[in-house]
Protein backbone atom coordinates (compact mmCIF):
# COMPACT_ATOMS: atom_id res chain seq x y z
CA UNK A 1 0.00 0.00 0.00
CA UNK A 2 0.93 3.58 -1.27
CA UNK A 3 1.96 5.58 1.85
CA UNK A 4 0.81 9.33 1.88
CA UNK A 5 2.67 11.90 3.39
CA UNK A 6 1.60 15.54 3.46
CA UNK A 7 3.82 18.54 4.14
CA UNK A 8 3.56 20.68 7.91
CA UNK A 9 3.36 24.38 7.68
CA UNK A 10 3.96 27.17 9.74
CA UNK A 11 1.53 29.87 10.18
CA UNK A 12 4.28 31.85 7.81
CA UNK A 13 3.81 29.50 5.47
CA UNK A 14 7.05 27.86 5.34
CA UNK A 15 7.36 23.90 5.43
CA UNK A 16 8.68 22.60 8.90
CA UNK A 17 8.19 18.68 8.73
CA UNK A 18 6.19 16.00 6.91
CA UNK A 19 3.52 14.04 8.01
CA UNK A 20 2.62 10.34 7.56
CA UNK A 21 -1.21 9.84 7.22
CA UNK A 22 -2.71 7.26 8.77
CA UNK A 23 -3.87 4.17 5.89
CA UNK A 24 -6.99 3.25 8.19
CA UNK A 25 -8.05 6.53 7.73
CA UNK A 26 -6.94 8.03 4.40
CA UNK A 27 -6.22 5.39 2.26
CA UNK A 28 -8.99 3.12 0.50
CA UNK A 29 -11.87 4.15 -1.69
CA UNK A 30 -14.43 7.01 -1.45
CA UNK A 31 -17.56 5.61 -0.80
CA UNK A 32 -20.44 7.73 -2.58
CA UNK A 33 -23.71 6.06 -0.76
CA UNK A 34 -22.89 6.58 2.21
CA UNK A 35 -21.72 10.21 1.87
CA UNK A 36 -25.03 10.84 0.24
CA UNK A 37 -26.54 9.35 3.05
CA UNK A 38 -24.49 11.60 5.33
CA UNK A 39 -25.89 14.83 3.20
CA UNK A 40 -29.31 13.80 3.19
CA UNK A 41 -29.13 13.03 6.66
CA UNK A 42 -27.47 15.96 7.49
CA UNK A 43 -29.62 18.11 5.41
CA UNK A 44 -32.93 17.21 6.88
CA UNK A 45 -31.63 17.78 10.14
CA UNK A 46 -31.37 21.46 9.26
CA UNK A 47 -35.10 22.07 7.88
CA UNK A 48 -37.10 23.98 9.97
CA UNK A 49 -40.37 22.58 9.52
CA UNK A 50 -42.66 25.45 10.21
CA UNK A 51 -45.06 25.17 7.80
CA UNK A 52 -48.30 24.90 8.73
CA UNK A 53 -52.08 24.95 7.42
CA UNK A 54 -56.06 25.26 9.04
CA UNK A 55 -58.19 22.27 8.95
CA UNK A 56 -61.70 23.15 9.71
CA UNK A 57 -61.85 22.89 13.31
CA UNK A 58 -58.95 25.71 12.89
CA UNK A 59 -60.56 28.08 10.87
CA UNK A 60 -62.47 30.81 12.45
CA UNK A 61 -66.47 31.15 12.01
CA UNK A 62 -68.29 28.27 10.43
CA UNK A 63 -70.47 27.27 14.07
CA UNK A 64 -73.88 27.33 12.50
CA UNK A 65 -75.12 24.79 10.07
CA UNK A 66 -75.73 26.41 6.30
CA UNK A 67 -79.06 25.31 5.86
CA UNK A 68 -81.19 22.44 7.54
CA UNK A 69 -80.41 19.15 6.80
CA UNK A 70 -83.22 17.78 4.70
CA UNK A 71 -86.33 19.45 2.50
CA UNK A 72 -83.97 22.09 0.70
CA UNK A 73 -82.86 20.22 -2.68
CA UNK A 74 -79.26 21.03 -1.94
CA UNK A 75 -76.36 19.07 -0.58
CA UNK A 76 -76.41 18.24 3.23
CA UNK A 77 -73.80 20.96 4.71
CA UNK A 78 -72.59 20.43 8.16
CA UNK A 79 -70.52 23.88 8.00
CA UNK A 80 -69.16 26.84 5.78
CA UNK A 81 -65.75 25.90 6.96
CA UNK A 82 -65.84 22.86 5.16
CA UNK A 83 -62.64 22.09 2.86
CA UNK A 84 -64.85 22.02 0.06
CA UNK A 85 -66.20 25.91 0.57
CA UNK A 86 -64.36 28.77 -0.34
CA UNK A 87 -62.30 30.17 2.84
CA UNK A 88 -62.61 26.78 4.19
CA UNK A 89 -59.51 24.48 6.04
CA UNK A 90 -57.25 22.53 4.17
CA UNK A 91 -57.33 19.23 3.60
CA UNK A 92 -54.34 16.81 4.49
CA UNK A 93 -52.06 20.23 4.98
CA UNK A 94 -49.04 20.23 6.44
CA UNK A 95 -48.10 20.80 9.84
CA UNK A 96 -44.91 21.91 11.86
CA UNK A 97 -42.73 18.52 12.02
CA UNK A 98 -38.95 17.19 12.69
CA UNK A 99 -37.52 16.15 9.54
CA UNK A 100 -34.33 14.75 11.31
CA UNK A 101 -33.66 11.42 11.79
CA UNK A 102 -30.71 9.64 13.20
CA UNK A 103 -28.14 7.55 10.74
CA UNK A 104 -25.67 4.74 11.79
CA UNK A 105 -22.49 5.43 13.38
CA UNK A 106 -20.55 3.54 11.15
CA UNK A 107 -22.07 5.34 7.74
CA UNK A 108 -21.21 8.57 9.35
CA UNK A 109 -17.89 7.72 9.74
CA UNK A 110 -17.21 5.85 6.34
CA UNK A 111 -18.93 9.34 5.19
CA UNK A 112 -16.00 11.32 6.89
CA UNK A 113 -13.54 9.12 5.95
CA UNK A 114 -14.60 9.66 2.54
CA UNK A 115 -14.49 13.10 1.84
CA UNK A 116 -11.21 13.47 3.62
CA UNK A 117 -9.82 11.20 1.14
CA UNK A 118 -11.33 13.43 -1.62
CA UNK A 119 -10.01 16.12 0.07
CA UNK A 120 -6.25 14.28 -0.49
CA UNK A 121 -6.91 13.47 -3.99
CA UNK A 122 -7.80 16.81 -4.65
CA UNK A 123 -4.51 18.50 -2.84
CA UNK A 124 -7.03 20.28 -0.92
CA UNK A 125 -5.82 19.47 2.69
CA UNK A 126 -3.44 21.41 4.21
CA UNK A 127 -1.87 20.40 7.78
CA UNK A 128 -0.70 23.48 9.76
CA UNK A 129 2.04 22.72 12.36
CA UNK A 130 -0.15 25.19 15.15
CA UNK A 131 -2.28 28.22 15.31
CA UNK A 132 -1.91 30.86 18.09
CA UNK A 133 -2.75 34.27 18.25
CA UNK A 134 -1.80 36.94 21.08
CA UNK A 135 -4.30 39.67 19.76
CA UNK A 136 -7.81 39.07 18.50
CA UNK A 137 -6.74 40.82 15.09
CA UNK A 138 -8.70 40.04 12.05
CA UNK A 139 -6.10 41.66 9.77
CA UNK A 140 -3.42 39.24 11.30
CA UNK A 141 -5.46 35.99 10.37
CA UNK A 142 -5.57 37.05 6.80
CA UNK A 143 -1.77 37.87 6.83
CA UNK A 144 -1.56 33.79 7.80
CA UNK A 145 -3.89 32.85 5.11
CA UNK A 146 -1.95 34.59 2.68
CA UNK A 147 1.05 33.13 4.08
CA UNK A 148 -0.46 29.83 3.51
CA UNK A 149 -1.54 31.07 -0.02
CA UNK A 150 -5.34 30.88 0.40
CA UNK A 151 -6.98 32.21 -2.44
CA UNK A 152 -10.15 34.90 -0.79
CA UNK A 153 -13.21 33.62 -1.91
CA UNK A 154 -13.35 30.19 -1.64
CA UNK A 155 -14.51 28.57 1.13
CA UNK A 156 -12.44 26.76 3.54
CA UNK A 157 -12.60 24.78 6.52
CA UNK A 158 -10.36 25.21 9.49
CA UNK A 159 -10.11 22.91 12.04
CA UNK A 160 -8.45 22.97 15.20
CA UNK A 161 -7.43 20.93 17.84
CA UNK A 162 -8.68 23.73 20.61
CA UNK A 163 -10.64 27.31 20.14
CA UNK A 164 -10.03 29.96 22.23
CA UNK A 165 -10.95 33.31 22.07
CA UNK A 166 -8.67 35.46 20.20
CA UNK A 167 -8.90 32.96 17.52
CA UNK A 168 -12.34 32.82 17.19
CA UNK A 169 -12.84 36.75 16.89
CA UNK A 170 -9.79 36.95 14.41
CA UNK A 171 -11.11 34.84 12.08
CA UNK A 172 -15.18 35.15 13.01
CA UNK A 173 -15.20 38.59 10.13
CA UNK A 174 -13.45 36.21 7.26
CA UNK A 175 -16.86 35.46 5.56
CA UNK A 176 -15.47 32.40 2.89
CA UNK A 177 -13.39 30.94 6.39
CA UNK A 178 -15.58 28.36 8.94
CA UNK A 179 -13.91 27.40 11.96
CA UNK A 180 -14.65 24.50 14.17
CA UNK A 181 -13.06 21.95 16.46
CA UNK A 182 -11.41 18.99 14.54
CA UNK A 183 -13.30 16.59 16.58
CA UNK A 184 -16.66 17.65 16.11
CA UNK A 185 -16.56 17.96 12.46
CA UNK A 186 -18.92 15.87 9.86
CA UNK A 187 -18.64 14.65 6.16
CA UNK A 188 -21.02 17.59 5.13
CA UNK A 189 -19.06 20.27 6.30
CA UNK A 190 -15.82 18.97 5.12
CA UNK A 191 -17.65 18.44 1.72
CA UNK A 192 -18.64 21.96 1.73
CA UNK A 193 -15.40 23.45 1.84
CA UNK A 194 -13.19 23.77 -1.29
CA UNK A 195 -10.01 23.56 0.95
CA UNK A 196 -9.38 22.25 4.21
CA UNK A 197 -6.97 23.40 6.78
CA UNK A 198 -6.19 21.12 9.85
CA UNK A 199 -3.63 21.63 12.45
CA UNK A 200 -1.33 18.37 13.33
CA UNK A 201 -2.73 18.04 16.63
CA UNK A 202 -6.53 18.68 15.21
CA UNK A 203 -5.84 15.79 12.57
CA UNK A 204 -4.28 13.46 15.97
CA UNK A 205 -7.82 14.02 17.22
CA UNK A 206 -10.09 13.12 13.90
CA UNK A 207 -7.81 9.86 13.23
CA UNK A 208 -8.55 8.34 16.60
CA UNK A 209 -12.09 9.44 16.50
CA UNK A 210 -12.43 7.29 13.34
CA UNK A 211 -10.34 4.79 14.33
CA UNK A 212 -12.47 3.81 17.64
Amino acid sequence: MEELTLPIYNTEGKQTDKIRLDAAVFSGDINRDAIYQAVIAYRAGQRKGLASTKDRGDVSGGGAKPWRQKGTGRARVGSTRSPLWRHGGVTFGPKPRNFSYSLPAKIKAVALKSSLRGKVKENNLLVLENLSMASPKTKEANAILNNLKIAPKKSVLLLLDKLDKNIKLAFRNIDFLRVNLAKDTHAYEVLAARKLIITKEGLGMLVARLKK
